[in-house]
């Protein structure tokens, strides 16, 4: 059973035994220096590269695979325990029973489905054996697990594809943080890629799903890893970051041997359908003074009609593109003189200060104060946070008089000091601080894209100082204000509890106490919650919410983060109720919409262009039929105007039905028509944006109609 089960029988595994790992995922590992210049490589295919430096690894992964084995088949196989979601109990061997057998027990359709397990709330291969009594949960596609496992896998396939055709050194290749789909990145030396090396790429991603090659999966050293990948230069930098007892994973399908923390799906042919999507350039470790590279996006399914229906999709999400609409509506805009940091024109404007009006209205209802906070600090404040130490390079740093300072990336240091600018007591606690700081973060020129990622831009951001007894009902308060703010855009959303991760400020004990908090408050909000294991902050645990727009995009808006980690860095203390007892604050991260630009663009899209009557730069226009109905219709817009409302008059010599069509062009939300009749009368004739039908109203009643749904915000 063992020998059957060959190199699939090592995978990853969060638990205490021999062969397992907690080793993060190495594509998000950052190094400030690589130790060599990338070695020289030949295009359109190294040969040489394919002859040597891969069957030289093959071969390295293949005697430490054996190794491995042999140490598995000594190890006793006891009976275990396997109990399933639903309470249902399976017996098993401890070293030998894999999920695999499990899924096949319950069923053939599941064993040709289901593309990674859970055990013990930790992802694990579907071939690996298990290695003790455990509670074990199955995923297919149509779960986050199950869709991201198989892009995860899919973009190995992709850098198997890239490898072979080009010979080129391959660097990262996760999937992409907007979950759709996957990229990878290589250094190709100066090809640049484009459409049309696509079909090869794709048929050699073809070639390894027939193939159906199995995820094999080991765990080497440091020095195993350094020589398996010497060739490498990308490679060997993230190596030589890791410590020298840390046990590294190593998969394989096919010709493909790459870092990895993995899972993975079972094999290569679980991907029945493969597209390139685009490639662009990219930086190593996302900076500007390190090596060009190459980025091919792609998508993957589990069959071809699931592919052709995303497909269509693309090309009408096509038509949306908020870049596209923002022209379009004379929006914002972006100046190559200022790469990331875009221009609102006075009709964006009007929305960007609708969305913080909004927010800002909530503040006054749920108890918040709004400061203001400095753009820029001396590093040694960042230094205090921890962020100089871990976020640095993504910061715009300069000299002022021979002292370093950097603009704010966000406002969490700057609120702490307000907190300890004075003594505070208990009767003051919570407090919730909010600040509208513009902030800058120093994104890659590849990496921008839109107002969704973007260099400079404002958050709704708050930060709430309270005692350890009031997290639950703190944190709870947050979801409640994200659960109304949502609702009223239309979104639905997912929430999801991300623990702590490999690289953490703090104690154990201290981390588990505030993932137990956050525990509690999403119990007490009464919404079901997925845990998200490893994928905390540095400095803690956060609510990951997840929010799926009209045509069922995900993005990641809103936060909540709970933290320990700063108030003790900044030694924050207030006084107890027992006035000879000093304690530490409780600090809680939290925005709704998060980058205001980003809800911008998302609500943009998700609209279609068409904006809610409430939110609408473009309310209202006014259409006089003639000359003779001018001075009515001039009128009639200052009364709007005056009322509070975006109101435009169209006095051209165009003819009605043209002034109507461009109207429902531009988006207005109501056209006013007005003649000699409604001139004499007091009234306008009102159509709205997408019908034909029209009717008769007095300006009272309409502003009724705009105060109406301005207040229901519709």
């Amino acid at each position: 059973m063992l020998l059957r089960l060959s190199a699939r029988s090592i995978r990853r595994s969060s638990s205490s035994s021999s062969f397992s790992s907690s080793l993060p995922y190495l594509f998000a590992s950052a190094s400030p220096f690589c130790t060599a210049p990338p070695m020289a490589i030949n295009h359109p295919k190294d040969e040489a590269y394919l002859s040597s430096v891969i069957p030289k690894r093959i071969k390295l992964f293949e005697e430490i695979q054996v190794n491995q084995l042999e140490y598995l088949r000594a190890l006793p196989h006891d009976p275990i325990k396997i109990t399933l979601p639903d309470g249902t109990v399976k017996d098993g061997r401890k070293w030998e029973t894999t999920p695999m057998d499990i899924a096949g027990q319950i069923s053939k359709g599941l064993a040709t489905s289901a593309l990674i397990s859970e055990v013990n709330d930790a992802l694990w291969d579907m071939t690996r054996p298990l290695e003790g009594d455990c509670k074990l949960q199955l995923f297919k596609f149509d779960s986050d697990k199950g869709r991201d496992t198989l892009w995860h896998s899919s973009a190995h396939i992709l850098g198997q594809a890239l490898e072979q055709e080009y010979g080129c050194q391959l660097c990262i290749g996760p999937c992409t943080t907007r979950g759709e789909g996957f990229f990878y990145d290589a250094f190709y030396g100066n090809l640049g890629l484009n459409d049309d090396h696509f079909p090869k790429i794709e048929a050699g991603a073809a070639k390894a799903a027939k193939e159906a090659q199995p995820f094999e999966r080991i765990e080497v050293t440091k020095d195993q890893a350094l020589e398996m990948f010497s060739d490498n230069n990308f490679k060997v930098e993230i190596i030589n970051e890791l410590p020298a007892d840390k046990t590294i994973t190593v998969y394989r399908c096919g010709p493909l041997v790459d870092l990895c923390r993995g899972p993975h799906i079972p094999n290569t042919s679980f991907v029945k359908a493969f597209k390139c999507l685009r490639a662009s350039s990219a930086y190593w470790r996302a900076s500007k003074d390190r090596e060009s590279l190459q980025r091919v996006y792609g998508i993957s399914y589990p069959d071809q009609k699931q592919l052709k229906k995303y497909l269509q999709f693309l090309e009408e999400a096509k038509k949306y593109d908020h870049r596209l609409l923002g022209q379009k509506q004379e929006l914002f805009f972006c100046h190559p003189l200022s790469p990331g940091s875009w221009f609102f024109l006075p009709l964006g404007t009007r929305v960007y200060n609708k969305l913080m009006d909004f927010i800002k209205e909530q503040y006054w209802k749920r108890g918040y104060t709004e400061v203001i906070t400095p753009n820029m600090y001396n590093m040694n404040l960042w230094e205090t946070s921890g962020h100089a130490a871990n976020y640095k390079e993504n910061m715009f740093t300069f000299d002022i008089e021979k002292q370093e300072f950097g603009l704010k990336p966000m406002n969490c240091p700057g609120h702490c000091l307000m907190f300890q600018h004075r003594v505070r007591s208990y009767r003051e606690l919570p407090i919730r601080l909010a600040d509208f700081g513009v902030l800058h973060r120093n994104e890659a020129s590849g990496a921008l894209s839109g107002l969704t990622r973007v260099r400079r831009f404002q958050q709704d951001d708050a930060h709430i100082f309270c005692k350890e007894d009031q997290v639950t009902e703190e944190v709870k308060g947050v979801l409640e204000f994200i659960d109304y703010v949502y609702k009223v855009f239309g979104f639905t959303y997912e929430l999801k509890l991300s623990t702590r991760p490999e690289k953490y400020l703090g104690d154990s004990e201290t981390w588990d106490k505030a993932e137990k908090d956050l525990k509690v408050a999403l119990d007490a909000f009464g919404k079901p919650w997925l845990l998200n294991p490893g994928d905390g902050a540095f400095y803690g645990p956060k609510i990951d919410i997840t929010v799926s727009d009209a045509m069922n995009r995900k993005f990641q808006c809103a936060t909540l983060q709970l933290d320990f980690q700063l108030p003790d860095r900044f030694k924050l203390e207030y006084a107890a109720e027992d006035e000879a007892k000093i304690e530490r604050p409780v600090m809680i991260h939290r925005a709704v919409l998060g980058s205001v630009e980003r809800m911008f663009a998302i609500l943009l899209e998700h609209y279609k262009g068409k904006w809610p009557f409430w939110l609408s730069p473009r309310q209202a226009i006014v259409c006089p039929i003639s000359k003779k109905s001018e001075i009515y219709a001039l009128q009639v817009k200052e009364r709007i105007h005056q009322a509070g409302y975006y109101v435009d008059a169209d006095i051209s010599d165009r003819k009605i039905d043209k002034k109507v069509r461009e109207a429902q062009l531009a988006q207005y939300n109501y056209i006013l028509v007005v003649g000699e009749t409604e001139a004499a009368t007091g009234q306008v004739s009102v159509r709205l944006r997408d019908s034909a039908a029209h009717l008769v109203k007095s300006i009272d009643d309409l502003l009724e109609d705009f105060k109406a749904k301005t207040a229901e915000y519709q």
